[in-house]
């Protein structure tokens, strides 16, 4: 199966296609240009691996949460793509990518993603890595970084940006079960094909029109005082 991923969740905005077994991958942080930047990605890709595409099967892509915008992009492209080809989409969370990339970097097998949400929260979720494969062991939230704490019969990695904006808190919640720390890990499409390989295989394909974005946070183009009153 060929496939093509987008991730374009934060900063680290990136592209992979998956081709004839091989991959193929583009990565630029960025702070904005996500639109235009991913579709360059994309001709590169194809370019690259000598394809074009009219030889994707399914796009899989990174569904949040994020930032607003980039998850939107992200999400329009895909299903613009998925449209155009009449074929399905998978939607892959980006804290699940961030586990993924970890565990095939750092070869670790329990994970505690905290990704930087601003207005004093983290978008966070545990993992344990199984057969190669992070899963999800409880639920992914939004929330500060106060309440973000560990399963205590594990020993866990920290990973992502929330542990380096909120060190200090994230520390003294996961004390004695803290075993490593590593704040520069973003969703990345390479690893957004591996967790949507399982699921083809799986058979958990959507239609195009179901490629919907997830951003955990209610009322996310508001501020946080708006939210409130919300």
């Amino acid at each position: 199966m060929n496939i093509l991923a987008l991730d374009t969740c934060t900063e680290c905005c990136s592209a992979a296609l998956l081709y004839n077994g091989s991959i193929f991958e583009r990565v630029e942080m960025t702070q904005r240009g996500h639109s235009d930047l991913i579709l360059g990605m994309m001709d590169d890709l194809f370019g690259e691996a000598g394809a074009t595409i009219s030889d994707i099967d399914v796009v899989a892509f990174g569904r949040g949460p994020g930032s607003f915008t980039g998850v939107r992009v992200g999400v329009g492209v895909a299903q613009g793509v998925a449209f155009a080809r009449n074929i399905p989409v998978i939607p892959i969370s980006s804290l699940s990518a961030v586990a993924q990339g970890a565990a095939d970097e750092l070869d670790i097998d329990n994970i505690a993603v905290a990704m930087d949400a601003r207005m004093g929260e983290v978008y966070c979720a545990s993992y344990q890595c199984v057969n190669g494969i992070v899963q999800l062991v409880d639920t992914e939230r939004v929330c500060p970084p106060e309440q973000f704490t560990p399963d205590t019969k594990y020993q866990w990695v920290g990973i992502g940006t929330g542990w380096g904006v909120y060190d200090e808190i994230l520390r003294q919640n996961f004390a004695g079960n803290l075993t490593q720390m590593h704040v520069e890990h973003y969703p990345k499409a390479s690893s957004i094909i591996k967790l949507a390989q399982i699921e083809a295989e799986a058979g958990r394909l959507l239609p195009a029109e179901q490629a919907i974005p997830v951003y955990l946070r209610d009322n996310v183009a508001k501020k946080k005082g708006e939210q409130k009153r919300a």
